[in-house]
């Protein structure tokens, strides 16, 4: 059974149930990631219940860090067969796209610094990402949006089993292009897999504007 988890150290300062964003995230997972086919192997994990949810309600990018050192330590420390990835939840931070874009590189500063480079990786996904050269509405753009900014903890072993049983990896990103242009915005919308208020009506995340680098592919 798929592990949920909170780390509400330093969170807001009131009382706030994290399911909707378990919810939501799980959503996500189960109709565009593995309904849209965007990840060959999210569905193989997805069933088995190994990915752990963690959803954390502090609202500086330093409590972030110290909620991500936890886990790549909880995750090394896991068997694989019981944890082998987990999903970062950040609901109240770091909701610009393009400071997310700039927390990355503390992101691998702190796998740098654990010792933990060529063992974890950390991909990610934000509810505005946007690749350079792109419009904010680009259907594109949804390859690498969740309902939430995100962080992925993955394990580099299992990625090369996986690619060692999908030889065409590489072709991946362009058939998520194809996917997604094919069923338009219209179609990601219908989805519903964006965030969801308390009383599980979808929210419209507002798109950033400005010209955006890329950055990180997908990681689930």
């Amino acid at each position: 059974m798929t592990s949920f988890a909170t780390n509400a150290a330093k969170a807001l300062p009131y009382s706030e149930s994290t399911d909707t964003y378990v919810q939501d995230t799980v959503r996500w997972l189960e109709r565009a990631v593995i309904g849209l086919n965007l990840c060959p192997f999210a569905k193989s994990v997805h069933v088995k219940g190994q990915i752990h949810h963690v959803v954390t309600l502090v609202a500086a990018a330093e409590d972030v860090l110290a909620v991500l050192r936890e886990e790549l330590q909880a995750l090394a420390n896991t068997p694989a067969e019981v944890r082998d990835t987990t999903l970062v939840v950040v609901p109240h931070c770091l909701h610009d796209f393009l400071d997310f874009n700039d927390f990355l590189g503390d992101v691998d500063d702190v796998v740098h610094a654990m010792g933990l480079e060529g063992t974890l990786q950390v991909a990610s996904f934000h509810p505005q990402f946007q690749f350079a050269g792109t419009d904010a509405d680009d259907v594109t753009n949804c390859t690498n949006r969740a309902p939430y900014p995100t962080l992925h903890l993955l394990r580099e072993a299992s990625i090369d089993r996986a690619v060692s049983v999908f030889p065409e990896a590489e072709t991946i990103f362009e058939h998520n292009m194809e996917v997604l242009e094919e069923i338009g915005m219209a179609g990601w919308l219908a989805l519903d897999v964006g965030p969801h208020g308390n009383g599980g009506k979808s929210i419209v995340a507002t798109v950033a504007t400005d010209d955006i680098s890329p950055t990180r592919g997908p990681g689930v």
